[in-house]
């Protein structure tokens, strides 16, 4: 009888335990009308309240700056960002590569890799011969997302003991697009197929003429109600009630962050940080994205906006904060199932008044004049 009390405890634990989940692409340089590399990362995590510091690198390691957990106090676990060499990483969680009995304490290292690989790497190639090198099991499954200066940019399927890498030059229109499953791993096991159905179906118009953007990720993308298993858009609906279920935007989103990379330097060269800091970029939208506000993110000590450090107390940022109250707007019952059930109209309106509707011009002129100001330099 006991055994099966504790049965019936783990399974009830396991259902109740929100499942980590992420959207994320990398764009090739010569899928981006501006000829830069992109990696895009819709966060999706319990870990509601993020921030975004800036970490001097010591001892001869690299600079950078990284999303984190509002409550990481020491920035131990950095969940995407850029460092000064112009290597940059993120991550989604897979659910269909683990392939041994580590137990679940002894998992979810992912963060404490990428926080090595920004210290440490320079090139895609650096973060592959990291990943061989560390210790096993590793603690992680996931999909890491990395691109660099030279242009490279690599998904490494990982498990405890082992990675598959796909190359962005080997991927259709030099597009590789990730969700919560790998495709190295177990076939029809995971999560977020429709999530990545609908992303693939919002960047096919764009991918073969190479007119894959930041903002397309941001503006479009993240705000987008688009299911691709039920070919409709919920944001054109008359349906005021929507349901939250396998859109990119989703109740757990936290970000939608894309590092804009250089132009691709020759091999034979190596980045110095001032060349990074000019001009890499880390468009940032912090909070749920549908009513989140982009603010972009150098690589320096004084490249992160205030209000999106954790300066605020517990480390929550002013800008986490503010579009957080706006996220309780658009899912306002507390009651029940609320959590589950979308206002629509606080994001498109008739009278164009919804978040979506009015933050996504104000998001496009930042990317202008920001955009306009770094290119205009010799």
């Amino acid at each position: 009888m006991k055994k099966r009390y504790t049965t019936i405890i783990c399974f009830v634990v396991f259902a109740l335990t929100p499942v980590l989940a992420c959207t994320s692409a990398i764009i090739g340089a010569d899928a981006n009308p501006y000829g830069r590399p992109l990696l895009w990362k819709n966060r999706d995590t319990s870990t509601i309240d993020n921030k975004v510091e800036y970490v001097k690198g010591e001892k001869g390691t690299h600079s950078y700056v990284a999303l984190f957990n509002a409550n990481d106090k020491k920035l131990e676990q950095a969940w995407m960002g850029m460092n000064d060499a112009g290597f940059a990483v993120m991550n989604t969680a897979s659910y269909n590569i683990k392939d041994d009995k580590v137990p679940e304490k002894d998992m979810d290292k992912e963060g404490y890799v990428m926080t090595i690989a920004l210290r440490t790497c320079r090139t895609v190639d650096d973060f592959e011969k990291l990943l061989e090198s560390l210790p096993r099991p590793m603690g992680v499954e996931a999909n890491f997302g990395v691109i660099d200066a030279y242009g490279d940019g690599a998904f490494f399927e990982t498990n405890n003991h082992s990675f598959v890498r796909y190359n962005l030059s080997d991927a259709e229109n030099h597009v590789l697009v990730r969700t919560n499953y790998s495709h190295s791993g177990r076939p029809n096991e995971g999560y977020g197929f429709i999530r990545e159905d609908n992303a693939c179906h919002l960047l096919a118009p764009y991918a073969p003429d190479g007119e894959i953007t930041p903002e397309l990720l941001t503006e479009t993308l993240s705000r987008s109600f688009w299911h691709d298993l039920k070919k409709r858009d919920f944001a054109d609906g008359n349906d005021r009630w929507v349901i939250d279920q396998d859109f990119i935007p989703r109740y757990k989103s936290t970000a939608t962050v894309v590092i804009e990379g250089c132009h691709p330097i020759d091999r034979d060269k190596l980045p110095s940080p001032d060349f990074i800091e000019d001009q890499y970029i880390m468009w940032t939208g912090l909070g749920y994205p549908p009513c989140a506000e982009i603010i972009p993110v150098w690589c320096s000590p004084e490249g992160v906006d205030p209000s999106l450090r954790g300066l605020l107390p517990n480390g929550h940022s002013s800008m986490g904060d503010k579009v957080k109250a706006r996220r309780n707007e658009v899912f306002p019952i507390r009651k029940g199932n609320g959590d589950k059930y979308i206002d629509m109209t606080k994001l498109f309106n008739k009278e164009g008044t919804g978040y979506v509707q009015t933050l996504v011009p104000k998001n496009l002129e930042t990317y202008r004049v920001v955009r306009q100001k770094r290119d205009s330099k010799k």
